[in-house]
């Protein structure tokens, strides 16, 4: 099953791609920068939300530039294999729009 997401970016948004406590199979996922002219800058990084403490954040790919019209392909599922614990998010820079594919 695979999730579809068109990601506009605006300041200081985050979307949430993947639950805390849900199942996790990512087997690969496909970012895309659909402008014609402009990259788009992509942080990719999982998190937790613990009820107390300090939350935990680790990039997957920190301020990557996809260039104009191109795509990013992340196929190696150990990359994506973290605990229950975590969620799956994105940021996308403030004027970019990315298409984003999370194949599990």
């Amino acid at each position: 099953m695979s999730k579809f997401y068109n990601i506009t970016g605006s300041t200081g948004v985050t979307v949430e791609l993947i639950t805390p406590d849900a199942d996790n199979n990512i087997k690969s996922i496909l970012l895309t920068n659909v402008h014609a002219t402009a990259d788009a800058t992509v942080t990719l990084f999982i998190q937790d939300d613990p009820t107390s403490g300090t939350t935990r954040t680790y990039n997957i790919i920190h301020t990557i530039a996809i260039p104009a019209d191109s795509s990013l392909f992340l196929d190696n599922p150990n990359m994506f294999k973290f605990g229950r614990e975590f969620g799956l998010y994105i940021t996308v820079g403030s004027s970019d729009t990315v298409d984003v594919i999370v194949n599990q």
